[in-house]
């Protein structure tokens, strides 16, 4: 029961880790006009965020891979459980912070970008997998 928990939670931050930067993503513009920073600035600072956010991210999802995880084949389970709790926290936060203002509607691209996003994200887990497996091997 606790490793379904420890997977349940590694996924819950899956799904948080590609959640936040789509968020700021989309969000740019409503960002910019509620706190009066200018777009550039709000552009710049959600990538840098972005940016830290993964590199953080991954030292993070190796270390709990490692310790939590403790290289099973269950583990790639999360390859997967991270779509559910992605779709409930884009649920909750679409109910709870509506776009009311026109204005704050996202750029057409930026669609295109959270797709490949999305489609490319699975291989990150993957691979944040297969080496947390692979470090936690002691034959090699």
């Amino acid at each position: 029961m606790k490793h379904f928990i420890k997977l349940n939670v590694i996924s819950i931050l899956y799904a948080l880790m590609i959640f936040v930067p789509l968020e700021l993503m989309v969000n740019v513009y409503r960002i910019s006009r509620i706190t009066g920073i200018d777009i550039g600035a709000v552009t710049i600072g959600s990538g840098i965020a972005t940016i830290v956010g993964f590199i953080l991210g991954t030292t993070l999802f190796f270390f709990l891979t490692n310790k939590w995880l403790n290289g099973r084949k269950m583990n790639y389970w999360t390859i997967i459980l991270w779509v559910p709790y992605f779709v409930l926290f884009g649920y909750l936060f679409a109910s709870y912070f509506p776009i009311t203002y026109g204005g704050d509607d996202p750029n057409p691209a930026t669609g295109l970008v959270a797709i490949g996003a999305l489609l490319s994200f699975p291989f990150y887990i993957l691979i944040i997998n297969l080496i947390g497996s692979v470090n936690y091997d002691k034959t090699i």
